[in-house]
């Protein structure tokens, strides 16, 4: 909607500047004449602040109303969370989510249509969790966990993508987000619940022996 109203108003704009420059233009010979002396139209300032202003605060309360409906927190969601440190993303399914056992990931899954409320925590230093499909970033900050929300409405997989400088591996700090149907994803949670079960029953018998 944003765009749609600034590009008639950015074309408006640069027309009028393209004309005032070819039409008032300094001719051969007038290199030291002064301009005609004018005086000020009132009647065309208040109409070029007036015009501006109205279309400013229908922006701003277009984008208040937007940003109020997406902080909205829906009946049902799902919570994920997110762990960054020096380099890699890995992300948490607690029991609400999975059904049983909590999961852990280095890839994130995701059904699509549900809302998902991202917990976000560093282990070390600031990251930036950005997901460029999905158009937003948030600070990962060390002691704090921050929230934010988001719809996935289209199925893929998507790069995830760490947009701040966090030391020398920074470029290496990528995932990936997999939009999935939801029967895809239960079956991926129980796929990952059996892996985590098996991993954990081979290295028991390890640890006893040791």
């Amino acid at each position: 909607m944003l765009v749609i109203v600034s590009i008639p108003i950015f074309v408006l704009v640069v027309a009028v500047i393209l004309y005032c420059c070819w039409q008032f233009r300094m001719k051969p010979g007038e290199e030291l004449k002064d301009g005609p002396p004018i005086h000020g139209n009132t009647r065309l300032e208040v109409v070029w602040t007036t015009i501006p202003a109205i279309i400013l605060l229908g922006l701003v309360s277009y984008s208040f109303v937007v940003l109020h409906d997406n902080e909205k927190k829906p009946a049902r969601e799902i919570e994920v969370g997110v762990t960054g440190q020096q380099f890699a993303w890995t992300f948490q399914y607690p029991p609400s989510v999975t059904g049983g056992k909590p999961v852990e990931s280095d890839q994130l899954y995701l059904p699509k249509g549900e809302s998902i409320r991202f917990g976000l925590h560093s282990k070390d230093v600031i990251h930036a969790f950005w997901i460029p499909a999905f158009r937003l970033q948030e600070d990962v900050v060390p002691g704090i966990t921050v929230h934010y929300r988001a719809t996935p409405t289209r199925l893929g997989t998507y790069p995830i993508v760490c947009n701040l400088l966090c030391g020398l591996g920074h470029s290496l700090m990528r995932a990936q987000v997999h939009v999935v149907s939801e029967t895809q994803f239960k079956a991926w949670l129980k796929t990952r619940q059996s892996a985590t079960a098996s991993s954990g029953a081979t290295s028991t018998p390890a640890a006893a022996a040791g």
